[in-house]
């Protein structure tokens, strides 16, 4: 296991249902204790070259600028992720 939580980060756009909806995924796992991550929100509309690399595909999640899933929260994508198993 790793020694320091994991940063995540959460790339969304505002009235987006899909993005509400994983949201919500990702802060049940982690205030349930599922799963052990932080979790950091970023709009993608904030910024140009975020809306370059995302367009369409929000939501994003990301581990280390690494796509864990995009659109909906796949939480076995993401417990590999967290445990280190590719």
């Amino acid at each position: 296991m790793k020694s320091t939580t994991p940063i995540l980060t959460f790339y969304h756009r505002e009235n987006c249902h899909l993005c509400e909806d994983m949201w919500r995924h990702l802060r049940e796992l982690q205030t349930g204790r599922d799963f052990d991550f932080e979790l950091v929100r970023v709009d993608v509309d904030s910024d140009n070259v975020l809306q370059q690399r995302f367009g369409t595909l929000v939501p994003v999640l990301l581990g280390d600028d690494r796509v864990i899933c995009n659109y909906y929260l796949d939480p076995e994508a993401l417990e590999r992720y967290l445990t280190g198993v590719v």
